[in-house]
């Protein structure tokens, strides 16, 4: 009998290393199949998740409450795994490069509880090379065991997109690489348990970690694109949105809008390209260009939210301010390296100390990560400027009777409206006299 069956009939059992917006969605899902060891170092997280509430929001509370997962913080249980999936982030350092001490440390800890005939699956989003390269040397060390021999890799990137409950893990067809065949074979049909939309191998581990952040890198450069157009039109007083809106009528134009580019994926992993690519002596054209323009729009919003307030004659720092939204993504409490910071930041630099509010944000986590106390919504009141940085469908769904409730009385052309993402509708935000800006 083959690791794949035993693991079926529950005779093995599968782990998850590492918790969060990845980790969690896997260990719910592969739970409903076969019995599932969801590890974590965050005993905090762990606590949550054994009391039913999900603070990523992404398979929600009751899920949590119904799982069949064992929860733990406790690193000798994964040897009562053989097959083991690691889901741990990959950041950058301030320097731009990557940041692989999660991912070395998840592996330290996992090759000292493996055991022989074991299958270690990577899932955290890295340059091509680093799961041979890197993390087998580290497996290797910390168990004593020989790769290939007595244990085996593979490397299937993940593709959940934080928020979006229709484009999820199940519907979401799967990359799959092995180091060889056999290691191929039981890894696809382990990961078929619970995607619906199937898999898809590839030949080599290299390969599907290629896949994941060019793809990544793709659309990064397309949004650079769009945004790089906005700074343009914004200087021809051209409405960047009616001009894609125009563009989007033709079959073959690709639906990009500007915008901020932040979280853990398309704002990191064409660093981590790009970074290896150096290493063999080649220097990025097009992709460090798109990082560039990418990085600096929140500086660009927060100039034009000073410009846009200067005209109302007043001085910026005098003028109360408000930003909605924190989070790097519309409906989504994932803060990290969240670009509204950028914003907040140059807004500082201009004496303008903005209250912030997210609903979707935890208090804890942007007091823990920026310094930064989350105001409710319904403390934003009596401001002369409104920055919606976030798309959340909440701020959209209330529309701009909800936003005027926020301004203090007086002059409508004294009130600046920076939309950010476009969110509401140009003509309206004109007829009530706003001075309304958006990318």
């Amino acid at each position: 009998m083959d690791l794949y069956e035993k693991i079926l009939n529950r005779e093995e059992s599968l782990a998850v290393l590492g918790l969060g917006y990845v980790g969690l969605p896997l260990a719910v899902a592969f739970a409903k199949r076969v019995r599932v060891i969801g590890f974590d170092l965050n005993k905090e997280k762990i606590a949550l998740y054994r009391q039913g509430v999900d603070p990523t929001l992404e398979v929600g509370d009751e899920a949590i409450r119904s799982t069949s997962v064992e929860f733990t913080v406790d690193d000798s249980r994964l040897r009562e795994a053989k097959f083991h999936i690691v889901a741990v982030p990959t950041p950058i350092n301030q320097d731009k490069t990557p940041d692989l001490s999660p991912v070395v440390e998840a592996s330290r800890l996992l090759g000292k509880n493996l055991t022989k005939g074991s299958v270690v699956v990577y899932e955290s989003t890295v340059y091509p090379g680093v799961t041979e390269d890197v993390c087998v040397p580290v497996l290797e060390e910390a168990s004593g065991l020989r790769c290939g021999e007595d244990f085996k890799v593979g490397y299937s990137p993940e593709r959940i997109n934080p928020g979006d409950k229709v484009h999820t893990l199940e519907t979401i067809r799967k990359i799959v690489s092995g180091m060889d065949g056999e290691s191929l074979h039981v890894i696809q049909k382990v990961y078929d348990l619970v995607i619906r939309a199937g898999t898809y191998p590839v030949s080599s581990i290299k390969t599907a970690e290629a896949i994941k952040v060019v793809e990544n890198s793709q659309r990064d450069i397309n949004i650079a694109f769009m945004n790089e157009l906005a700074m343009i039109f914004d200087r021809m007083d051209i409405d960047t949105n009616e001009v894609v809106d125009g563009m989007n009528t033709k079959w073959n134009a690709l639906n990009f809008r500007p915008g901020l580019v932040g979280g853990h994926c398309i704002g990191v992993d064409p660093y981590y390209f790009t970074y290896e690519a150096e290493k063999l002596g080649y220097h990025s054209q097009i992709i460090l260009s798109g990082r560039k323009v990418n990085d600096g729009m929140g500086e660009f919003v927060a100039n034009a939210a000073i410009r846009q307030m200067v005209l109302t004659g007043k001085a910026p720092r005098k003028m109360r301010t408000a930003v909605l939204g924190l989070t790097f993504k519309e409906n989504c409490p994932d803060i990290r390296n969240s670009k509204v910071m950028d914003i907040i930041s140059v807004l500082r630099e201009y004496g303008v100390e903005p209250v912030v509010s997210d609903p979707w944000a935890s208090e804890v986590e942007a007091m823990r990560t920026y310094g930064l106390r989350l105001a409710g919504l319904d403390e934003i009141r009596n401001m002369d400027c409104i920055l919606v940085a976030v798309a959340h469908s909440r701020f959209a769904e209330q529309g701009l009777a909800f936003i005027d409730a926020m301004f203090a009385p007086g002059r409508p052309q004294e009130k600046v409206l920076i939309d950010v993402k476009g969110m509401f509708d140009r003509k309206e935000a004109a007829q009530r006299g706003y001075r309304y800006w958006r990318l």
